[in-house]
């Protein structure tokens, strides 16, 4: 988990991707089968690996800022960070082999992710990548983990990843493709965590009812030394699916376990302050153009600040509220709105990391150089998002193609001013990105 000098007393709370919920854009289906020739082979082997998958795809963007902020960074932005500058986020390929989980049979399976771009500064494991890389550009195995399904329990059984995990909490992803906007919302920044060396286990109860449990070395932390402190972390939550005539899906998942590093706050501290986090979210089909989504978060860290002045631990926390909705204008064009309120209850959360490497270097305790936030009492944040995406079946081997131009304006809501060089109270930011894939 990342903590900051003391003397910055600034903290960043690590964001992720979803993998429990229904994503406002579909990936479409894979259309590269590496061994599919194997398919009628006699052999089990050949028969198990002849619908592994490969996918491939290539995402670049932009938010210019006209204020030309100084030092040159949009605030509270991590994957288009740096303003009026174009960015390579990521050049990945997938290779894959999917479980079934409607199939009650004994089952396995793998995904394998590397990922180079922009975006991989922010999703580095500790001891796994974070040291290879300097400059901006920088490559990560963004996902590395089996997959298994047992017919166990109930019909619909028990699945299993373990290995390298994209972590599951919250709406937006790192995937383009399975969220809404270029940009992400400070939820998604700042109050759940991005990777995970653990397993996660998904028991199907009911058609209508999963349950979620896992546990794992710590937010984007491995083992011995490459941990920021000595204890696990959990995961529990359920999923609720096929409400409301199968319209409503909703997500709850929580998370406990100490995340500080012990450079920052101490040895005792790190092992024993316990980081709480939150997440609820509901996905409502209106009918088959529209759609909308709310998410809320509460995220409470006992320990961050080490210890207090009475002796007992110097936490902070946060809450906030973000909703989205998705209008499909034609089959080619879809219309996206997010709207959110973050409160960062101490200015413990938000910030923005100045060097390639600061991220990954607060996380680890051993510095960071930030574009620190506003001090005071706490900043009550507001996001506005607007966008049209043209998503159009190209066909010719293309399994997708988007253009997503993006509107944003950030604001203070309660009078500090930590936006373009601590200039304004607000910032107005524009652009988008493109993906292509195979």
């Amino acid at each position: 988990m990342i903590t900051f000098p003391k003397k910055q007393k600034v903290l960043l709370l690590l964001s992720a991707s979803s993998l429990l919920v229904p994503a406002l854009h579909k990936t479409a289906h894979a259309q590269v089968l590496p061994f599919t020739s194997l398919k009628t082979s006699s052999s089990g082997l050949g028969h198990w690996l002849s619908d592994i998958t490969l996918t491939g795809q290539i995402e670049g963007g932009i938010m210019a800022n006209p204020a030309r902020p100084n030092p040159g960074y949009n605030y509270g932005d991590f994957l288009a960070d740096h303003a009026n500058q174009v960015q390579l986020n990521q050049a990945e390929f997938t290779l894959s082999k999917a479980i079934d989980s409607s199939l009650n049979e004994y089952q396995i399976g793998f995904t394998l992710e590397g990922l180079y771009g922009s975006d991989a500064r922010y999703y580095h494991v500790l001891g796994i990548s974070d040291e290879e890389w300097k400059a901006r550009y920088q490559l990560i195995p963004a996902q590395a983990h089996v997959d298994v399904h047992l017919p166990w329990l109930t019909k619909g059984g028990l699945d299993m990843q373990v290995g390298i995990l994209q972590a599951p909490m919250g709406v937006e992803g790192l995937d383009p493709t399975s969220r809404a906007f270029y940009t992400l919302a400070y939820t998604s920044e700042y109050s759940v965590p991005f990777e995970h060396i653990g397993a996660m286990f998904n028991w199907h109860v009911t058609p209508m009812v999963d349950v979620t449990f896992g546990i794992d070395t710590g937010n984007q932390t491995s083992f011995g030394h490459s941990d920021n402190n000595h204890m696990p972390a959990a995961y529990f939550g359920f999923n609720l699916n096929n409400l409301a005539h199968g319209k409503l899906r909703i997500v709850e998942l929580s998370r406990v376990g100490p995340e500080n590093s012990w450079r920052s706050v101490g040895h005792y501290e790190a092992d024993h302050a316990q980081r709480f986090w939150n997440d609820i979210n509901a996905t409502y089909e209106i009918n088959d153009k529209l759609s909308v989504t709310a998410e809320f978060n509460y995220l409470h860290d006992e320990g961050v600040r080490g210890i207090g002045a009475r002796g007992q631990f110097a936490g902070a926390d946060a809450e906030s509220f973000v909703s989205f909705l998705s209008y499909k204008i034609n089959k080619d064009f879809t219309f996206n709105y997010r709207g959110e309120i973050y409160r960062d209850n101490n200015n413990m959360m938000v910030a923005t990391f100045r060097g390639n490497n600061s991220y990954m270097e607060a996380l680890a305790g051993t510095g960071g150089e930030t574009v620190a936030g506003p001090s005071g009492h706490g900043t009550t944040y507001g996001d506005l998002s607007l966008n049209v995406v043209y998503h159009p079946d190209l066909g010719h081997h293309i399994r997708v193609f988007q253009l997503r131009p993006e509107v944003r304006f950030d604001r203070s809501l309660n009078g500090t001013t930590p936006f373009n060089g601590g200039r304004n109270n607000g910032m107005f930011t524009f652009g988008g990105d493109a993906v292509i894939g195979f």
